[in-house]
């Protein structure tokens, strides 16, 4: 029986992602997010998360939720982020439930129980709030432990932390190491040598599909999705830069310097309405732990219970988004 399915955050790269699928698959699709989001088939209701109204018209006769809609950034107020990830989640968890949603896949992030140390082939540990780094961390660890807590056997709650995902026609990480490396501005810290997994896009929305399909058994957990391949993050940084068709990153820091440097340019930058115009900071401390220590994660329970593994490696990936970029 075809579904009745709303995703949230459908104008992003894999909400849209996921909507596509879904509709292909011969589901019915409703998308909300604040500008259209061009999937062919699917019924857009234009609002935000915020907004209850609009959420409540979404999610009208829907029987499963897709929760992609984020604030994401590495900058900008506190309250920015918890009106979205925080009130917005909790507004859709409750709607769902006031409209006799039964399934829901809620999108996270490793994020949400990252502490700044090295994390090496564990799995997905409870989101903490308390120990999160930056408000997008913090306030999507809140929002974790919301959807977690509304897990029932008539309102089944799935949590998946996509990991790092690059690919064509991602903007918030395979674009921003283009950029960079274009200009110069890409650092490599320290050695460049601790091992990092990410996910290719496609792998993603996989996952993410797989998710919708699990949930009626495999609820009330946090699963980390990853491709399952840690390279040492030099190497993926080169191998981004390179497919874009921007020169290798030479630039080196030492990541003790890094770090604080990335910490005094927060601060400068919130305390100095430097993104106020949606810019974002250089570097931040956040950013610079993620670049200088190891983050892999076991991934074996996300593929027992999704029943699902990734179909594009990481050389096939970085082969494709070269043939991205050279198309233009």
């Amino acid at each position: 029986m075809n579904r009745r399915v709303l995703v949230t955050g459908a104008s992003g790269l894999l909400g849209a992602g996921v909507a596509r699928r879904l509709v292909a698959d011969g589901d019915d699709v409703v998308t909300l997010q604040r500008r259209p989001s061009g999937v062919t088939g699917a019924r857009d209701v234009a609002g935000s998360v915020t907004d209850p109204g609009a959420v409540a018209d979404a999610v009208a006769g829907r029987d499963t939720v897709v929760h992609v809609a984020a604030k994401v950034s590495v900058s900008g107020p506190a309250a920015q982020y918890e009106a979205v990830n925080i009130a917005g989640t909790r507004t859709v968890l409750e709607a769902a439930r006031a409209c006799g949603v039964e399934r829901v896949v809620h999108i996270s992030s490793p994020s949400v129980a990252h502490a700044g140390t090295s994390i090496v082939g564990e799995g997905a540990g409870p989101a903490d709030p308390e120990r999160a780094r930056g408000h997008y961390a913090r306030t999507k660890a809140v929002g974790e432990l919301l959807a977690l807590a509304a897990d029932a056997p008539d309102f089944r709650v799935l949590v998946l932390r996509p990991h790092l995902m690059w690919g064509p026609g991602d903007t918030q990480l395979t674009e921003r190491i283009v950029q960079r490396s274009r200009a110069g501005r890409m650092p490599l810290l320290g050695p460049s040598a601790a091992l990092v997994d990410t996910l290719y896009t496609d792998n993603a929305v996989d996952a993410v599909v797989a998710a919708v399909d699990a949930v009626d058994h495999v609820h009330g957990e946090a699963l980390v999705v990853t491709n399952g391949e840690p390279r040492p993050v030099g190497e993926l940084i080169r191998g981004l830069a390179v497919a874009g068709g921007a020169p290798e990153p030479r630039l080196r820091l030492p990541a003790g310097l890094a770090r604080a440097a990335g910490a005094v340019i927060e601060r400068v930058w919130d305390t100095g309405g430097l993104g106020a115009d949606g810019d974002e900071p250089p570097l931040t401390a956040f950013l610079a732990e993620q670049l200088s220590t190891a983050h892999w994660f076991d991934q074996r329970r996300t593929r027992q219970a999704l029943g699902w593994e990734p179909a594009v490696s990481v050389d096939e990936g970085l082969r494709l988004l070269a043939a991205h970029y050279r198309a233009g």
